[in-house]
């Protein structure tokens, strides 16, 4: 596991322009509904798995890392794994959904910066 990433950003300028990003609300939302809203996962973990922090629960953290940099290889076993160490489905679900946003954010952000390299 890497060290705490930071919590997940994104621009509020769409790329090319001075102008406010169009979508900018809309992500705001997104983020603080997943990372803030009520949940089984307290919000401390869901922002943990969002930024794969180091401070991930040792029984999630082998899961939170799969699910952000290889999501398509995670199997029922590593579910039944989390069960059997005493996760619920509501808090598996919460942590996956935390973990994919950060890691799509991290995503984007970087094809975001590549394409300001660019101009």
């Amino acid at each position: 596991m890497s060290p705490d990433r930071g919590s997940p950003t994104f621009r509020m300028v769409a790329v090319g322009s001075s102008e406010p990003d169009p979508h900018a609300a809309d992500m705001t939302r997104l983020v603080d509904a997943v990372l803030e809203g009520p949940g089984t996962l307290d919000a401390t973990t869901r922002r943990s798995a969002a930024a794969q922090a180091a401070d991930v629960p040792e029984t999630l953290r082998g899961y939170v890392d799969k699910v952000a940099r290889n999501a398509y290889k995670v199997t029922d076993e590593d579910v039944e794994a989390l069960h059997t160490a005493g996760w619920s489905e509501d808090q598996i679900f919460e942590a996956t959904v935390s973990c994919a946003l950060g890691a799509g954010l991290r995503r984007l952000e970087a094809g975001l910066r590549a394409i300001d390299r660019r101009e």
